[in-house]
């Protein structure tokens, strides 16, 4: 797809919004293990409550953006893109952390222990994994159900949302709390699309729009609900529907003015939604790493300080393992390599893992 915003191939505005979530979730996990750890909240823990409504969402409705390339191809192809490409780096990835937790994982046990941790995660996403175990999931479901109408299929997935379904299994309760999402990001191509070109030419109303969204988005997150079950009012059923939504909606338009402005922030957070996955598979053992280090040493008191020095290494340290690796036999970290693809399925040019 050209126009605007493409560069090489790629719609710039999607790769900024991937930035941009990338960076919300690596913060998520940099802040509450950093609080948790030192026994307080700092100055980044109102932002992650203020993006915890749509940090996931997006994510998945940008994932669902193009699967309409290949949902009607031959399921050979169809596997080797969306299935096999996934389960190559969740395996690859499972074994890698998990090796670096073996001793919390096996205790006593030995190496059977091991092997049925591996064996479970199979069937059970393994800890920070399981976005990339769900985009497979995700992407084989809506091949199975694409000649359903797009209303039934939309307000199936969106009743899974509302029900609020929990559950022990990670599976099967994030499934149902995202799939919408998903399911949105591919029916919806065309129009949010439309919406990144819209925001592009008319910044001002784009501008009051995004205003208007912050202010609600912020009252509802961060207002207590005074249930159990539901911690703040953009937690309860439906709203919590909404707000992912409009979250998500509202990062494309924010994406696309970004773009728009060709300055040194957009071209620093393309480059990480190129590298969103690389980021995601690698960042979660420098940043435990380096949280230890901080807790250990007692280097930075202040907890705010602390979770964003964990967070920049949380970051930057796969990025420059990418980059470290590149050109050697160690890419296939982060590039899935041509003997790990199905017979008979085209073989695009080697680029990084995409989601």
């Amino acid at each position: 797809m050209g126009g605007a915003g493409d560069v090489g191939g790629r719609l710039a505005w999607v790769d900024i919004a991937k930035g941009i979530c990338i960076l919300m979730v690596v913060m998520m996990h940099s802040v509450i293990g950093t609080g948790a750890a030192l026994g307080g909240e700092g100055f980044l823990h109102p932002v992650v409550a203020f993006a915890k409504p749509f940090r996931i969402p997006d994510f998945f409705l940008l994932s669902g953006l193009f699967l309409g390339r290949v949902i009607d191809r031959d399921w050979r192809l169809f596997a080797d893109r969306r299935v096999l490409h996934f389960a190559y780096f969740y395996g690859l990835w499972l074994v890698i952390q998990s090796a670096a937790r073996y001793g919390g994982i096996v205790s006593d046990a030995g190496p059977g222990a091991f092997a049925a941790h591996l064996a479970h995660a199979l069937v059970e996403p393994y800890s920070s994994l399981w976005f990339v175990y769900l985009l497979a999931v995700f992407s084989v479901v809506t091949k199975v159900l694409r000649r359903c109408p797009g209303a039934l299929l939309l307000a199936g997935a969106a009743l899974l949302q509302v029900a609020d379904i929990r559950s022990d299994a990670t599976l099967v309760e994030e499934f149902c709390g995202r799939y919408v999402y998903f399911v949105a990001g591919y029916l919806f191509a065309g129009r949010i699309f439309a919406l990144a070109d819209a925001a592009r030419r008319h910044v001002g109303p784009a501008l009051c729009g995004l205003a208007a969204w912050a202010v609600l988005e912020g009252w509802m997150a961060l207002t207590p609900a005074g249930h159990p079950a539901y911690p703040t009012l953009a937690s309860l059923p439906i709203a919590s529907l909404a707000l992912g939504a409009a979250g998500a909606l509202a990062i494309v338009v924010v994406a696309a003015l970004i773009e728009r402005s060709g300055t040194a922030v957009a071209e620093a957070l393309r480059t990480c939604g190129q590298r969103s996955i690389v980021i995601y598979l690698a960042f979660s053992l420098p940043m435990a790493a380096t949280r230890e280090i901080l807790v250990r040493t007692g280097l930075v008191n202040d907890i705010g300080l602390a979770s964003l020095i964990v967070m920049a290494a949380a970051l930057l340290v796969p990025l420059a393992l990418e980059r470290l690796v590149r050109h050697t036999p160690l890419a296939l970290l982060f590039v899935r390599p041509a003997w790990f693809r199905l017979a008979g399925a085209p073989r695009p040019r080697p680029s990084l893992a995409a989601t």
